[in-house]
């Protein structure tokens, strides 16, 4: 079964509320077994446009990904982010051999 994908682009406004955010979501994202693959860090944009911080987040199913985006605990940490960061998000199925 393909892994699930969550990878963001966004511009943080405020980061002492962004931190809130990240602390609202640590529990959702643990609860459907998540784990960062990129959680900010250095970056070079090559092409096209793109925002200043990158997350991608890996799950063990599309599934599993979906459901933590759409559930209850998430949509709340959620909604303290959305008026600190302009995002771009997709949820994605991985690649498999």
């Amino acid at each position: 079964m393909p892994k699930g994908y969550w990878i963001a682009t966004m511009d943080v406004k405020d980061a002492e509320v962004y931190d809130s955010y990240r602390a609202a979501n640590a529990k959702p994202l643990a609860d459907y077994g998540a784990r960062f693959v990129v959680r900010g860090g250095t970056q070079v944009q090559t092409e096209g446009t793109w925002r200043s911080r990158t997350v991608a987040i890996e799950f063990a199913s599309y599934a599993d990904a979906i459901a933590c985006y759409e559930s209850e605990a998430y949509k709340a940490a959620k909604d303290i982010r959305l008026p600190v960061a302009d995002c771009n998000m997709v949820i994605v199925e991985g690649y498999e051999n």
